[in-house]
């Protein structure tokens, strides 16, 4: 991930605190921590599963059908990629905040890691790099879950799979550059308090049509970009659009990445 984020954003942008050499070694340390508690990762997947089975058993036969790129499709299989995109930014928007604090101010880990030949740039690349794989451990789970309700409206809904990726590196960045500003666990209340709205009014449950004039404000959402190409990818319908979402998830990663970088090298060598 790093290799590729490198390629994209010019080394003098980043600045000399940006040097990556060993983010899989923050990687390592989590798959050795967490494989006795695999139940804590795999939790997040659970509330957008339970929307999906409460749309099947009774809201979608109230609603009826949605139109997706002119197409007419049953509601729940309207929702049901929204709810996957959402599903990517829970598992990488609460690892990479609530688990980065605690890491950061109580366990003292990133302290300990600086000791080894890592640098804070290291630690923030492999810290948001194992976020975005527990948010496409989310989106696979789902996407199977739609294979077997019969959601899945076409083969490109692969393709959901790399922008779930992207919306997984996009809330990482975003949740690690801001837990860099927490002051104490108070403050996780902020992350809940930003989050519901995202999930509740970034198109995931109505078209952005049925917001009327109020339709730009949904569009300022990020997670309304990952919906819109996760949708996009399960209903096999393209457009030129789809660039204007991608382009505007990765310029979003891009910088909360270049911030997270800064702001934990900053922290850590105080």
């Amino acid at each position: 991930m790093s290799t590729i984020f490198l390629r994209i954003v010019p080394t003098s942008f980043l600045g000399t605190s940006f040097r990556v050499r060993r983010p899989h070694r923050m990687i390592e340390r989590h798959l050795v921590a967490y494989r006795r508690q695999w139940l804590i990762v795999v939790s997040g997947f659970f509330e957008p599963l339970f929307y999906l089975l409460s749309m099947r058993a009774g809201l979608g036969d109230l609603v009826g059908t949605v139109s997706v790129a002119g197409t007419q499709v049953p509601y729940d299989a309207f929702v049901a990629p929204a709810l996957m995109a959402s599903s990517a930014m829970n598992g990488a928007i609460f690892d990479s905040t609530g688990n980065v604090l605690h890491r950061l101010k109580y366990a003292r880990i990133y302290d300990a890691a600086l000791a080894t030949p890592m640098s804070p740039a290291d630690v923030a690349v492999g810290e948001i790099g194992w976020a975005l794989m527990r948010g496409q451990l989310y989106a696979i789970s789902f996407l199977g879950v739609m294979a077997a309700f019969g959601l899945v409206q076409s083969w490109w809904a692969l393709l959901a799979l790399p922008a779930c990726a992207l919306i997984g590196l996009t809330f990482a960045s975003i949740g690690f550059a801001a837990t860099t500003y927490m002051r104490g666990w108070t403050d996780m209340e902020i992350v809940t308090t930003a989050t519901m709205p995202l999930f509740l009014f970034s198109a995931t449950f109505f078209p952005i049509s049925s917001y009327g004039s109020w339709g730009w404000i949904v569009q300022l959402s990020p997670l309304y970009h990952g919906v819109a190409l996760v949708r996009a990818a399960n209903a096999g319908v393209w457009s030129a659009s789809v660039l204007g979402h991608a382009a505007v998830l990765l310029a979003l990663s891009a910088v909360a990445l270049v911030v997270a970088a800064r702001r934990i090298d900053t922290l850590l060598r105080k």
